[in-house]
């Protein structure tokens, strides 16, 4: 199971929403090579971490991909530069650690592997302690379990801080 959060507060470069922009990075994962979408959450707007004066809250979201029949999921170096490439395509920009974005895409869990270095890091470092992340993965994958932690999603969600995420719409 490869899980993919997504997220922006910012428009992007085209004038699309935060949300439109994301709905529109979901229908691209479903074209990366060798994967197709096969789940994704509810929308979810959230505050920023940590909180910024004056930021736009959030829109997240996660995705469930994984390759059909018969063919091998790809490699985290080779996944990690294609959600770059789509983040660039939405005018990503990284001026400094948290800052407002058009779109982000993190790679949270590939087939539970654990891998310190290089980029990616995986599962993602921070994932577990995100309800922004959490609340739509269990939306995806309920029966997700931390690959290094071994909890499952809803242990870890019943954990995090839960403030300032709610579903959208």
């Amino acid at each position: 199971m490869i899980l993919i959060a997504l997220g922006a507060n910012l428009p992007g470069p085209d004038g699309r929403s935060a949300l439109e922009t994301c709905r529109a990075a979901a229908a691209l994962l479903d074209s990366l090579p060798g994967l197709r979408l096969r789940a994704l959450s509810r929308w979810y707007a959230t505050a920023p971490v940590p909180p910024t004066p004056g930021t736009p809250d959030y829109v997240n979201g996660v995705a469930r991909l994984a390759p059909p029949p018969g063919v091998a999921a790809p490699d985290a170096a080779t996944l990690l530069a294609a959600l770059q490439r789509i983040e660039d395509r939405f005018g990503r920009v990284r001026p400094y650690p948290n800052a407002p974005r058009t779109l982000d895409l993190d790679l949270i869990d590939l087939d539970s592997m654990l891998r310190e270095a290089p980029d990616p890091i995986l599962p993602h470092p921070r994932a577990h302690l995100r309800a922004f992340v959490l609340a739509p993965l269990a939306d995806v994958a309920p029966g997700w379990v931390h690959p290094r932690l071994g909890e499952t999603v809803a242990t870890l969600l019943a954990r995090a801080d839960r403030a300032g995420v709610r579903v959208l719409g």
